[in-house]
C-alpha cells in the first residue's frame, strides 16, 4: 500500500487523462455526424489525433529538457484543454481537426512526463509490481472512458466542457506533489529502420495493431450508429472492447512466452479475421451478442502490439530496447494516422461493414507475411518475457527495458529478424 501511495500522484493524473482523452474520439465521432460531417471528414478527425500524438512523442522529450517536467506537462495539458473548449465555438471539420491534432499531442506529451518521472524513480525490485498499477490504472480509466459517451450529450458544450475539466484536473497532482522532478533523460533516438532490421513481422504487426485499433476506436461509433445502437449502446460497444482487451493479457501472455510468438500472432490474425466476419454477420440483432463480439474482437486484437514488441525484443541488444521501443511506435504512429479516414472514406462508400472488412484484410495479410517470415529461420530458443506494452509514448521502452533486461539471453546475431 505504501508503495502505491508513493506513486499516487502519477496514477492519479494517468487515470484523469485517460478519461479525458479517451472519450474524446468517440464523442467527435458522434457530434461530427449530428453537426453534418461527412464520414470522411469525421475520420479526419481521428487521423488528426494521431498526427498531433506523432508529433507529441518526438517533440515532449525535448520540451522537458528545455523547461523540465512539470512544465512541460503544463503545457500539453493546457494545449488540450484549449482544443476540447473550442470544439463548440467553431464548427468546422478542419478546425476541428487542428483542435484534435492539439488534444493527440496533450496524450503524447502528458504520458511521455509521466512515463519519463515513472523511470527516473523505479528500481528494479518495484518495477513489475508499480508497471502493473500503472498498466491497470490506464486500462480501467479507458473503459470508463467509453461509458461516458453513454452520458455525453453529442455536440453539446457542455460535454466537451467535462472533458476539458478532467484533462485540467490531471495536471493537479502533479503541480501539487511535494516529490522533486527528476533529472530529464535524454531523449531516444528515432530509428525506424531499426525495427524493421530486427523483425519484420513485428513492424508489420504494430502496423496492423494500428489499423485495427485506431480505426475501431475512432470510425466505431459510426458503424454502430449506422447498424442502429444506440448512443449508451455504442459507449458499451467500445467498452466491451477494451474489456476484452484487458482480459486478454495474462493467457495471450503465457501463450506468447511459452510458445514460437509467430505462431501466436497467426493465430490471434486468424481469430480476428473470424471475429469480423461473426460482427458482420450479426449485425445488431441482439445487443448481448454484439457486446459479447466486441470483448472476442477485444481479446485478438489488443494483444496483437504487445505479442509483436515481444517478438521483436527476442533480436535486440539491451542498449537497443529503447530505440527499439520508440521505433514500433512509430510504425504504430503511422499506421493510426491513416487508419481512421481510410476506414471512414470506405463506410461513406461502402456502408458500414467496410470497417470490420479493411481490419480482416489487414490481420489476413499479416497472417500471410507471418506464414512467409516463418520460412526465414527458426524460431529462437530463448525470449525475452512478455509484457504489455501502452501504445502511450516513445518512451515507453524506458519502463519496460528493466522488465525485459531481467531474463535477457545472449545477443541475437545482429542480423537475426524474423
Amino acid at each position: 500500500m505504501r508503495l502505491l501511495i508513493s506513486f499516487a500522484a502519477l496514477l492519479l493524473s494517468v487515470l484523469l487523462l485517460q478519461l479525458s482523452s479517451g472519450g474524446v474520439g468517440p464523442l467527435d465521432a458522434l457530434s461530427g455526424l449530428e453537426l453534418g460531417f461527412t464520414k470522411s471528414q469525421v475520420g479526419l478527425l481521428g487521423s488528426a489525433h494521431f498526427l498531433g500524438f506523432f508529433v507529441g512523442c518526438w517533440w515532449a522529450p525535448r520540451l522537458m529538457g528545455s523547461v523540465g517536467h512539470s512544465r512541460a506537462f503544463a503545457a500539453f495539458t493546457a494545449t488540450g484543454a484549449i482544443g476540447l473548449i473550442s470544439h463548440m465555438m467553431i464548427v468546422d471539420p478542419w478546425a476541428w481537426a487542428a483542435m484534435r491534432t492539439a488534444t493527440g499531442l496533450c496524450v503524447a506529451g502528458c504520458y511521455t512526463v509521466i512515463e519519463a518521472w515513472l523511470q527516473a524513480k523505479l528500481r528494479n525490485s518495484i518495477r513489475g509490481r508499480v508497471m502493473g498499477y500503472y498498466r491497470g490504472v490506464d486500462l480501467t480509466a479507458a473503459i470508463g472512458a467509453q461509458l461516458l459517451i453513454g452520458v455525453l450529450e453529442p455536440a453539446n458544450y457542455v460535454s466537451y466542457n467535462l472533458l476539458a475539466i478532467l484533462c485540467c484536473a490531471a495536471l493537479l497532482p502533479i503541480a501539487l506533489t511535494t516529490v522533486r522532478q527528476p533529472k530529464t533523460p535524454a531523449a531516444p533516438r528515432l530509428r525506424p529502420e531499426l525495427a524493421f532490421r530486427r523483425s519484420p513481422l513485428a513492424a508489420a504487426a504494430v502496423v496492423v495493431a494500428a489499423i485495427s485499433s485506431a480505426a475501431f476506436r475512432m470510425v466505431g461509433p459510426i458503424y454502430g450508429q449506422e447498424v442502429g445502437l444506440s448512443t449508451n449502446q455504442i459507449a458499451w460497444f467500445l467498452a466491451a472492447w477494451v474489456l476484452g482487451g484487458a482480459m486478454a493479457q495474462v493467457p495471450i501472455g503465457w501463450l506468447a512466452d511459452k510458445y514460437d510468438r509467430r505462431w501466436v500472432l497467426l493465430g490471434l490474425s486468424l481469430a480476428s479475421v473470424a471475429s469480423c466476419a461473426a460482427t458482420l454477420s450479426i449485425g445488431a440483432a441482439n445487443s448481448a451478442v454484439v457486446f459479447a463480439n466486441a470483448v472476442i474482437f477485444g481479446l485478438t486484437t489488443f494483444p496483437v502490439y504487445s505479442v509483436a514488441v515481444a517478438h521483436a525484443h527476442d533480436f535486440a541488444e539491451s542498449r537497443e530496447r529503447v530505440e527499439l521501443s520508440a521505433a514500433l511506435m512509430f510504425f504504430f504512429a503511422v499506421g493510426a494516422i491513416g487508419a481512421p479516414l481510410l476506414a471512414s472514406t470506405l463506410i461513406a462508400r461502402f456502408g458500414p461493414a467496410a470497417l470490420f472488412v479493411l481490419i480482416a484484410t489487414a490481420h489476413a495479410i499479416l497472417a500471410i507475411v507471418g506464414l512467409y517470415r516463418m520460412t526465414a529461420r527458426p524460431t529462437v530458443s530463448e525470449r525475452t518475457p512478455y509484457v504489455y506494452a501502452p501504445r502511450t509514448s516513445f518512451t515507453i521502452g524506458r519502463l519496460l527495458r528493466g522488465s525485459r533486461d531481467a531474463r535477457d539471453r545472449k545477443p541475437a546475431d545482429a542480423n537475426g529478424d524474423r
